[in-house]
């Protein structure tokens, strides 16, 4: 995994693996190597304490009870949880162009605008308006996120072998 990923990131993808979407503080911290596969610094329980209070603040989990011992993510952690998967792919390329194109109408622009930054902030270029591309391999996570904002009617997710994109080859 990727050795920038913090204890957040750890816990965002441990709680969207749950098959209940919660985790009980103790297990995670007692339990690590199981929910946090690949994290290999020792945790501490102060810096776990910061991670937890900033996935709070920013709004990605919250606490099941009041007794604040079981966490689980909310609709916006678990948006979060998809996408830090995506950029723990960063750099491996299996070969295939991901191409996302899109005609999401007016009505729905402030969709549109998220769903555009949201492409640009996972390392997707623009080929044309509205069609995006990627070598991330990142399609099923993709269409998910699609089908969670519900434009799927307005999107096509392709993945493509031997496509020449001139100059964007090349990167």
């Amino acid at each position: 995994m990727n050795t920038r990923t913090g204890i957040g990131d750890y816990l965002l993808i441990a709680l969207e693996k749950a098959t209940d979407g919660f985790v009980r503080l103790e297990d995670f911290l007692a339990n690590t190597h199981i929910y946090a596969k690949g994290y290999e610094r020792p945790l501490k329980k102060s810096s776990f304490s910061k991670a937890i209070k900033r996935l709070r603040e920013k709004g990605f989990i919250e606490f099941a009870n009041e007794s604040e011992i079981i966490i689980k993510l909310t609709d916006a952690g678990k948006t979060e949880a998809l996408w830090e998967k995506v950029r723990q792919l960063e750099g491996v390329w299996d070969g295939k162009w991901r191409i996302v194109a899109f005609d999401i109408p007016e009505s729905h622009s402030l969709t549109r605008n998220l769903f555009r930054r949201r492409l640009k902030e996972l390392g997707f270029q623009l080929l044309q308006k509205s069609i995006w591309i990627s070598k991330a391999n990142c399609t099923d996570l993709i269409r998910k996120y699609i089908n969670d904002l519900g434009i799927s009617k307005w999107v096509s997710v392709l993945e493509a072998e031997n496509v020449d994109f001139g100059e964007l080859n090349r990167h």
